[in-house]
């Protein structure tokens, strides 16, 4: 079987057209979930992969999704957060600041649309502010708390090329031990 290729048409030197419809959700041990973004090539190029890529999160239930997460080196995410921010965003080149709001880092259980079956109680500060830009180019800043500081803060990740089993905490080492003697072969 030939291994499947992806749709680019080189335009300059340093960016490429995408074919949004061949982008799917890469899956461990996919080396982008490993490699850290850089810029998005272009606000066009974001344009036409961001609706690919909320399709994308909403057909897999779920409510982030990272560019290294379809294969892109792109720092970009999209989120619908259902009861938090019901609305379909798209965050170009953000940067985060995290504001602990005079709490300690509270846990909470996540998962990964490119970990499957695999569910952690991960640490995070409950507050966030987040600038970007949007898909026209224009930046904006929000602050969330709850489970929308904790998507930003998780699809940054990405981009950093973190993953939720880098920040498991001790009590949870057997279960990511498990997970991985399985995926980490596939």
């Amino acid at each position: 079987m030939l291994p499947q290729i992806r749709s680019v048409r080189p335009v300059g030197p340093y960016t490429e057209i995408i074919e949004p419809s061949d982008l799917n959700i890469v899956s461990w041990p996919d080396l982008s979930l490993r490699m850290r973004a850089t810029h998005v090539p272009s606000v066009e190029e974001a344009s036409l992969v961001a609706p690919r890529m909320i399709e994308l999160m909403h057909d897999a239930a779920g409510i982030g999704l990272a560019a290294p997460q379809v294969g892109l080196p792109w720092r970009m995410f999209v989120t619908f957060i259902p009861d938090a921010d019901p609305v379909d965003r798209v965050f170009v080149d953000p940067a985060i600041e995290l504001d602990l709001c005079g709490s300690p880092p509270q846990p909470y259980e996540e998962g990964c649309l490119s970990l499957p079956d695999l569910r952690l109680e991960i640490l995070r500060p409950m507050g966030a502010r987040i600038s970007a830009r949007d898909l026209h180019g224009d930046s904006f800043e929000l602050s969330g708390s709850g489970l929308m500081a904790r998507v930003w803060q998780h699809e940054f990740d990405h981009l950093e090329a973190r993953l939720i089993f880098d920040l498991a905490q001790p009590v949870d080492a057997p279960t990511v031990k498990r997970w991985r003697k399985v995926y980490d072969i596939q």
